[in-house]
């Protein structure tokens, strides 16, 4: 299982917006970003499901509904970084607060829509499929996240 081109895409991800932390909008280059790794994603899937024709048909449209729900939080997210970025060095503490309480409204949001599209991912392919499906999704979580909050700096 090779994760190479997802990782580099996304340490690239995290690394641009604290690069343009004075653009307080999302950059296109963000975007290209973030739809080279849900295709790098997509891929992996594909290569590891291991999924039949029948398999397919009801696993895909189930993929695609969830990323189509997940892309705006990954929107708010890199907003969210945005602002940190922005406001680093003058940082106050009720910025701080709201900074805070985005993350984990959107943390808390991503983990609901996981947890909801794993259930339903469990009803439309075999348990084992199901199972891989679920570890590939939080592998692929942990190490994205680890890879964008390595980058971004503590709060002072």
């Amino acid at each position: 299982m090779r994760f190479g081109p997802l990782a580099i895409a996304l340490l690239v991800t995290a690394l641009s917006p604290l690069a343009q932390a004075q653009d307080s909008g999302l950059a296109t280059d963000e975007q290209i970003l973030l739809k080279q790794v849900n295709t790098d994603k997509k891929a992996l899937y594909a290569a590891n499901l291991g999924l039949t024709e029948e398999e397919s048909a009801k696993f895909w449209p189930l993929y695609e509904e969830y990323e189509a729900k997940v892309k705006p939080l990954q929107d708010r997210l890199l907003v969210n970084i945005n602002t940190f970025a922005t406001k680093y060095d003058t940082l106050t503490d009720e910025e701080a607060a709201a900074i805070l309480k985005e993350k984990m409204a959107i943390e808390k949001e991503r983990e609901a829509l996981k947890q909801k599209y794993t259930a339903k991912i469990a009803k439309a392919l075999p348990d084992k499929k199901a199972l891989r499906y679920a570890q590939l999704e939080t592998r692929i979580q942990l190490m994205l996240g680890r890879d964008i909050y390595s980058m971004i700096p503590l709060a002072r």
